[in-house]
């Protein structure tokens, strides 16, 4: 018996760069991560890259709560999209990047949600072909 979900990614979406940057006041949000989309059994899988990039930012536990926030925010997306896709992925942190004061979990969780969106479009672009990328 076939399904009528189909899953998500259809293939593997590498560099998926997602920018959260709001200035509504003092302080603000930001925060930036790189992710990649891979195919998977089912489910979401999260982990972090052994050569995580990380710009702007020493200390190793907000650096986990800031993950830990990326993952949620993911997780969330993917769930809660409306998209009537099923996951099956696995989701790999290859960079984040901070601001020295306006970086804090909730502008990763939002990070997070807007690389599943970019990665859902990436997913229905169609192919470029080399000569249009040289632009």
């Amino acid at each position: 018996m076939e399904s009528d979900t189909a899953t998500f990614p259809p293939h593997p979406i590498r560099g998926v760069r997602a920018v959260y940057a709001r200035q509504a006041g003092c302080p603000s949000d930001f925060a930036e991560v790189t992710v990649d989309f891979e195919p998977w059994e089912t489910g979401i899988t999260f982990e972090t890259a052994s050569e995580l990039a990380v710009d702007g930012d020493d200390d190793p536990q907000w650096q986990a709560d800031c993950r830990a926030a990326v993952e949620a925010g993911i997780r969330e997306e993917l769930t809660q999209s409306g998209t009537g896709l099923s996951p099956a992925t696995a989701v790999v942190l290859r960079r984040m990047r901070f601001h020295p004061v306006d970086s804090h979990p909730r502008a990763f969780r939002q990070a997070g949600r807007l690389a599943v969106r970019n990665a859902l479009a990436a997913a229905h672009r169609p192919p470029q072909a080399a000569n249009e990328r040289q632009g």
